[in-house]
């Protein structure tokens, strides 16, 4: 806190407030402080924060106060106090926003706060039963704001007129909703486009419903209904891709999942995330295929909270409460639909019932993902609830735009010591995707007034990104992927180097040209080094090796030259007896990546041999681990390779079932990465390693490789505001970009 407060009692003060303090009831909370205090003055929304004077005797003590009992979703970064002239005021007053450049921020989207669903419920309340209920507290932010300052005629409730009794609300200092800009109710606010009681009528008499959420339109139906839900995926073109599903409280989780109390705590933050957590297989089969894990997520908006409530109170279930899925209405992985007239269009064939209302989403936002791993948040996937929250940086940097990659793509754009890193877009295979990421670009730097002065893009030429990127005229700066997924862990954790990395995923462009995916690197600023890698593996056919896990496995069986065990072991797929003689030729196509080691290890033991959705092979081979266990000799490195060919021989063998197989297979894997590190450390000295990459999304490698680094003195940094599969790309290229910048105008600070 910048400025002298002390023995300034009746002087006026002047403070400046920077963080999250718009649109969360910061400036009712100011009013409502400067009363109990008897001081006169005002507070205003500005460009950079909020501004307030403040003029009394004890003026000194409301400073004091300020920061120590914020509204809940406020977040103060800095206050700077000064004194100026006195004017002899004892009235205060909350004046109207001042314009200027933006250096504040939005908020995100919060869940309904408990005063609010108290209210839905109360008879005796006006807003009674009302589906877009809000307050200060809680309530749409991010995807009804065009820009900031965010004041209600720059948001998707400029058109609604409010009512008396709620213009009497957003004025009054004693209510909730004083100065609350998505203030409505039944006279005067959005309206749904059907009764509640319709819906939950639908839904139990197994219908599949789009509903339009905070974010986005959402698909909903019976998760106890086997039959619904494979119409579900046969209508969305889903086939195996696990559901999230939504309960009405937390009492109702444990009838489906086994949750510990980190799980439960995390689910009900306001963020309302979508949790991983243990199934207990009570729901339909085919929610989460193959897979020891459920996604649950309590309800968001109070539409959410309407429709459960009238399915438990006009269709009991005995002894069981309602669990539905909650999944994304994006025909055929496209963007999330948000506009009422797309939706009726394309959401025609695939629900019976569409739900819209009159309020505009201005920027889509997808269910966020997490999970509880080693007893702290990870995500999965970061939107809804989470952004526009800026990661903090360890020291102010120029103004980049980072464009991320090509799958699970984010954008990122940093301004002075804050990154700002869109929601989850999705994979850029789409016009519709690219239209989306585009859209996505020009809102952040237009919210947040920003002019980048370097675009950081990946190496890969042929990237929509890249393109993206050179097309918009600006210095670029190429960052390697997997230099910029070290980086992600690295600016989140404030470290700027030396530290090692091992960075275990799918595929990366290599500064080589090749394909990457199991590798170890030293990071010093903007500079690094390839330490070392996985041994390569062929891919027959290329990249649909990636999509046909038993190509990897066959893959594995020549290399441990069993290649006549080929066409015998994956005599199921036709062109099993042809793979031998294509892994023989000359230029078949090579690679590092940990992903494909994940695919042949679950093509080998038979738990998926033809992937429906990126990861599915990965995901139910950490299904079967209970226990991880290490094979004896399992690994060899050399020269800084590293072969799990011993282990592979086993897996290899036939005699091994899918458990033991699983097991031995993440236990084998994790050890031999500390091995890798721990003579990478030993001979750099450098004794702090960034884990990351798509892999690290496997809780037991996750906790294996973690606590395998500390045990040998280590200081290992996992992602944990950002996922660690390239969603997380954008932040670790504008991170990379930065330091390459600073260090190219010799302007480097000390981090």
């Amino acid at each position: 806190m910048g400025g002298e407060v002390t023995a300034l009692g009746g002087r006026r003060l002047r403070l400046h407030v920077r963080g999250a303090v718009q649109g969360v009831g910061f400036r009712p909370y100011v009013y409502g402080l400067a009363a109990r205090y008897r001081l006169g003055g005002f507070v205003a929304n500005d460009p950079h924060g909020v501004v307030i004077e403040v003029e009394g005797e004890r003026a000194a003590d409301f400073v004091t106060a300020l920061p120590l009992e914020k509204p809940p979703l406020a977040r103060i970064d800095e206050i700077s106090v000064h004194p100026v002239g006195a004017v002899a005021s004892t009235e205060f007053c909350i004046r109207a926003s001042e314009q200027g450049r933006v250096s504040t921020r939005i908020v995100a989207d919060a869940a309904t706060c408990k005063e609010c669903l108290r209210e839905l419920f109360d008879p005796t309340s006006r807003f009674y039963r009302y589906p877009f209920i809000n307050c200060t507290h809680c309530g749409p932010r991010y995807t009804i704001a065009e820009r900031l300052p965010y004041d209600r005629p720059t948001t998707a409730m400029k058109g609604f007129a409010m009512c008396r009794a709620c213009a009497d609300d957003y004025v009054d200092p004693n209510s909730r909703r004083f100065h609350a800009e998505a203030i409505a109710c039944a006279q005067c606010g959005p309206r749904l486009s059907h009764e509640i009681a319709d819906i939950a009528d639908a839904i139990a008499g197994g219908s599949i419903v789009a509903i339009k959420g905070l974010g986005g339109y959402q698909l909903l139906c019976d998760a106890r209904d086997e039959d619904v839900v494979r119409r579900l995926r046969q209508r969305k073109q889903r086939d195996q891709k696990p559901f999230a599903v939504m309960v009405g409280s937390v009492d109702a989780v444990a009838e489906i999942a086994e949750a510990d109390i980190a799980e439960l705590a995390l689910l009900q933050t306001s963020p309302r995330p979508i949790v991983l957590m243990t199934s207990r297989h009570r729901l339909a089969p085919a929610i989460a295929p193959g897979l020891s894990r459920l996604g649950v997520v309590l309800p968001v908006a109070p539409l959410h909270h309407l429709i459960l409530d009238a399915l438990n109170s006009t269709h009991p279930r005995t002894g069981e409460a309602w669990a539905i899925v909650a999944t994304s209405a994006n025909p055929g992985g496209e963007p999330l639909l948000i506009d009422n007239r797309q939706a009726e269009r394309r959401l025609a064939d695939i629900a019976d019932l569409i739900v819209t209302h009159d309020r505009d989403i201005v920027s889509r936002a997808d269910d966020s993902v997490a999970a509880v791993v080693a007893g702290r948040t990870q995500f999965i996937r970061r939107a809804r609830g989470y952004v526009p929250e800026p990661v903090r940086l360890a020291c102010s940097v120029p103004a980049i735009l980072a464009v991320g990659g090509a799958l699970k793509s984010t954008v990122t754009i940093t301004r002075g010591n804050e990154a700002f890193v869109s929601q989850h877009i999705g994979d850029l295979d789409t016009a519709e995707g690219i239209g989306f990421f585009e859209e996505t670009v020009h809102h952040l730097l237009s919210t947040l007034d920003v002019e980048p002065v370097v675009v950081a893009h990946d190496l890969h030429p042929n990237m929509a990104s890249t393109r993206f990127a050179e097309a918009m005229g600006k210095p670029l700066i190429a960052v390697q992927h997997h230099h910029a997924h070290a980086g992600s862990v690295m600016a989140e954790h404030g470290n700027a180097g030396p530290a090692l990395a091992l960075v275990l995923d799918g595929f990366g462009r290599g500064s080589d040209g090749g394909s990457w995916g199991g590798e170890l690197l030293a990071c010093d600023g903007a500079r690094v080094r390839r330490l070392g890698h996985l041994a390569p593996m062929k891919m027959p056919g290329g990249d649909r090796a990636a999509r046909e896990p038993w190509r990897m496995g066959a893959s594995a069986l020549h290399g441990l030259g069993r290649r006549d065990a080929i066409a015998t072991r994956f005599c199921a797929q036709p062109q099993a007896a042809r793979l031998s003689a294509m892994l023989d030729q000359p230029g078949v196509p090579t690679t590092t990546s940990a992903g494909r080691m994940f695919d042949a290890a679950a093509g080998l033991l038979g738990l998926c041999e033809i992937q429906s959705y990126e990861g599915e092979a990965a995901m139910k081979l950490e299904a079967h681990v209970r226990t991880p266990r290490i094979a004896k000799d399992g690994w060899i490195i050399e020269s800084g390779v590293v072969s799990l060919s011993p282990l592979f021989a086993r897996l290899a063998a036939g005699t091994i079932d899918p458990v033991e197989g699983a097991e031995l297979f993440h236990g084998t894997l994790a050890a031999a990465c500390v091995d890798w590190i721990s003579r990478a450390a030993g001979a750099t000295g450098i004794t702090t390693v960034a884990l990351s990459g798509g892999c690290f999304l496997n809780r037991v490698l996750s906790v294996e490789i973690e606590r395998g680094c500390k045990a040998i003195g280590l200081s290992p940094l996992l992602p944990r505001q950002m996922p660690p599969n390239d969603g997380g790309l954008s932040l670790g290229q504008a991170w990379i970009a930065a330091l390459t910048f600073l260090e190219r105008q010799g302007l480097e600070g000390t981090v």
